[in-house]
């Protein structure tokens, strides 16, 4: 630090008003020091940090207005220099204007010239990214600017891949990059910008002019003690016109190369299940998605291989394909001790749970984008995905009502399918409209055999007695969805937005059960005559109309809105039908400011409705482990919860500081609850509707300052929750909290090693 001298000052012009985002670039003479730069604030106020002894050609710019020149050789510790700048009043036939800046703020965009920045030692996209103001990134590739994280990627503005920041920041060649561009609120369809809101935070590569065809990759090797290995190799080919790309993995150290975070992108990314109700917890409880979340292995083994094509037509028409082929062996080891204390006798049990399990996946996605016009978008896309999923296991229990080994086999097949149309159109200069449907079809065949030498689940299921129990479970389920959602957005003028919905939900499920014993002698007992056995079916149909009034005071933008529902389900268990109906009025609300290009402040609230999955209505027992029984409940109804959120994101680039705090307040006013009678280890379950409020906090933030080659960084999480637990025919109240506090320092030398040093500290109340 002792080599750094500060130069700062203000921008003003001629009528001493005071220029925000103005440019200063200041260029070393020697070839030893970087290029360096500064943007004004509203005040006009700017500052740079120079290297001490270097002279300097400093270049202060402003649309508009005349460029101004300096030259300053850095002896003392700090500089006091103001410019101001007279407003370019000369008339000419052409101007052409050869200087960019390093930084150009624009709206929601924000734009880096890479050349300013780099030196030419950077290999990949990640190198050229941890040089940017504003722009953080993660060792695993998750990239955040400004507070706020990258959740989609664009190459010339297509997307790359799956749009997933890892697979682009680790791979694309900094030689390649010409300019970054983030564009905040991003949406596929330009002309529902500043209509639709949106969460997304998109960064958009440019390519230099020579590196618009090329081909790119790496191959990693590696090899360890223990036998360890890992082979990675990816393969790029980029063109206006076609790219292909090839990513592979094969290891044995536990690292998965397809993650439940990939899923989520796979099927849309957050912002589309956030869309509708009650999607995220579907997918993260899916059978699928089990096997692809973070735990530790024993052992693991994972070979995974992805391409992805992209075609373009013709002038307006894309053709984007890629399959994703996973194969994976993993073996886990879980030791438990579970201590049961509402009980007239409290005890302790002790339980070792080993898993041998073998996944093989294939997800495919094929897209046609046709854009004919700025009036005209028209996207199709068909989604599959296979998978087979094989696990062996063992527990052994033990406890003074019961020790026990079961031997457990089991087998996933699956097979899912789902069809998109997206079409908007520009019906005149103040209506544009959208239709919106996807058509799913899900098929799940899960087949599990529990073995043991002793009886299990005694008085609930009916065993028979045998040398060896031996107990199957089969299951068959079946989802077709189908969605429409027809949208106007009417702009009755630059401040003043109204947007009506039409929409209908169809959803048709059957699922099938069967429990029973395989005797010895080859016979079977079958559980129907005690309770078992589903032959459910399940219709819901969802039909809605929406208003929403969108519109600008000052600074504000506000949103209400409101949805009413006319909900319609049918029930039907061995030819005995029930049928429900239901209207629902779900208003929703949502507010934002913008202080400044960098500072903002967003307040969102929703009362939303979610109905039961048909697991939790199919009235009739399933097993669902070897001391548990589960029975659905056909006479659910639909939770109520509301949701507030509120959300600050401020960044300045001259002060080095930025940060980000986000809010939640969940309550639920009825919601589905799970029954317990429990015995010894053995447990019978089943779901009700609740009708007594629940409610939970979340707050986060984080606050990051950069003072020269460091970086501080401070993180929190709080968590709150009152929630009941039914257990026994009581009624208990349970309060949960988590505390987390994190603190970090990180240098950012360009010669020298790097550190980063943090501590942690998480603390949970219950």
């Amino acid at each position: 630090m002792a080599q750094q001298s500060t130069l700062s000052g203000t921008v003003k012009d001629s009528l001493q008003i005071p220029l925000e985002y103005a440019n200063i670039l200041a260029v070393p003479d020697s070839s030893s020091s970087k290029v360096r730069f500064s943007i004004t604030d509203k005040t006009g106020f700017y500052k740079i940090d120079l290297d001490r002894g270097i002279t300097y050609s400093i270049t202060v710019s402003h649309l508009g207005h005349v460029p101004q020149y300096a030259q300053v050789t850095t002896v003392d510790v700090k500089y006091v220099r103001d410019f101001s700048m007279p407003v370019q009043t000369s008339q000419l036939d052409q101007v052409d204007i050869a200087y960019t800046p390093p930084i150009s703020i624009k709206s929601d965009t924000i734009s880096y010239r890479i050349d300013t920045f780099v030196t030419g030692e950077e290999r990949k996209l990640r190198d050229v990214l941890k040089k940017l103001p504003g722009v953080e990134v993660d060792r695993d590739g998750n990239v955040t600017a400004n507070g706020k994280r990258v959740s989609k990627v664009l190459v010339e503005d297509k997307t790359f891949f799956t749009g997933n920041s890892k697979l682009a920041v680790n791979n694309i060649p900094a030689d390649a990059i010409a300019r970054v561009d983030l564009l905040d609120n991003y949406t596929d369809v330009a002309m529902l910008k500043n209509l639709q809101n949106s969460e997304v935070l998109a960064m958009n590569i440019k390519l230099k002019a020579d590196k618009k065809q090329f081909w790119f990759g790496d191959l990693e090797a590696g090899g360890g003690i223990k036998d360890r290995y890992v082979v990675h190799p990816t393969l790029f080919y980029y063109s206006p016109e076609s790219t292909f790309n090839f990513i592979g993995d094969l290891n044995n150290t536990g690292v998965k190369s397809f993650t439940f975070r990939d899923y989520i992108d796979f099927e849309g990314g957050y912002s589309k299940l956030k869309k509708q109700s009650g999607s995220y917890s579907k997918l993260s409880n899916d059978a699928f998605s089990r096997y692809l979340k973070n735990e530790d292995y024993k052992a693991h083994t994972n070979q995974f291989g992805a391409l992805n094509v992209r075609r373009s037509l013709s002038s307006v028409t894309d053709l984007t394909a890629y399959v994703i082929v996973n194969n994976a062996t993993s073996e886990t080891e879980r030791n438990t001790t579970n201590a049961y204390l509402d009980n007239d006798t409290p005890f302790t049990e002790y339980r070792v749970n080993t898993n041998q399990l073998q996944t093989f996946s294939t997800l495919g996605k094929i897209t046609l984008d046709y854009d004919p016009s700025s009036q005209e978008d028209l996207a199709l896309s068909s989604l599959f995905k296979l998978a087979h999923s094989s696990n062996t296991g063992q527990i052994n229990t033990n406890s003074i009502y019961d020790s026990n080994t079961i031997r457990s086999e089991s087998s996933l097949d699956q097979v899912h399918l789902n069809l998109d149309l997206r079409y908007t159109r520009k019906l005149s200069s103040s209506h544009t409209a959208t239709l919106e449907a996807d058509y799913s079809f899900q098929n799940d065949k899960p087949l599990t055999e529990w073995r043991t030498d002793e009886e299990i689940l005694q008085g609930l299921i009916p065993l028979q007695t045998d040398s060896v129990y031996n107990i199957l479970q089969t299951k068959k389920m079946n989802i077709h969805t189908a969605n429409a959602v027809v949208k106007d957005y009417w702009v009755l003028n630059k401040n003043n937005h109204i947007y009506t919905t039409l929409g209908s939900q169809l959803a048709f499920n059957d699922l099938y059960t069967n429990d029973s014993q395989l005797l010895s002698n080859g016979g079977l007992n079958d559980f129907q005559t005690s309770g078992f056995g589903n032959d459910f079916t399940y219709q819901f149909i969802d039909n809605f109309i929406g208003l929403e009034h969108k519109f600008q005071l000052g600074k504000a933008t506000f949103k209400p809105g409101v949805f009413y529902h006319f909900y319609y389900w049918n029930t039907s268990q061995y030819k005995q039908a029930t049928t429900r109906r239901t209207n629902v009025l779900l208003p929703q609300f949502n507010t934002e400011i913008k202080f400044s290009n960098g500072s903002s402040l967003e307040l969102d609230y929703s009362l939303n409705a979610q109905f039961p999955n048909v697991e939790q209505l199919a009235s009739r027992y399933v097993l669902t482990n070897f001391n548990s029984v589960f029975k659905g409940n056909d006479h659910l109804g639909h939770e109520l919860y509301h949701r507030v959120g509120l959300t600050f994101l401020k960044f300045s680039v001259i002060k080095g500081l930025n940060y980000y705090v986000s809010a939640s307040y969940n309550k639920k006013e009825k919601q589905f609850k799970n029954v317990t009678q429990l015995e010894g280890l053995e447990s019978v379950n089943t779901t009700i509707l609740f009708d007594r409020p629940e409610d939970s906090w979340n707050v986060y933030g984080n606050i990051a300052k950069r003072i020269k080659r460091l970086q501080f960084k401070l993180v929190g999480h709080f968590n709150y929750s009152n929630f009941y637990q039914l257990l026994n025919a009581e009624i208990n109240k349970n309060s949960s909290r988590t505390i987390m506090a994190k603190a970090s320092l990180s240098t950012h030398f360009t010669s020298w090693p790097n550190i980063e040093v943090g501590y942690s500290k998480n603390i949970s109340l219950y």
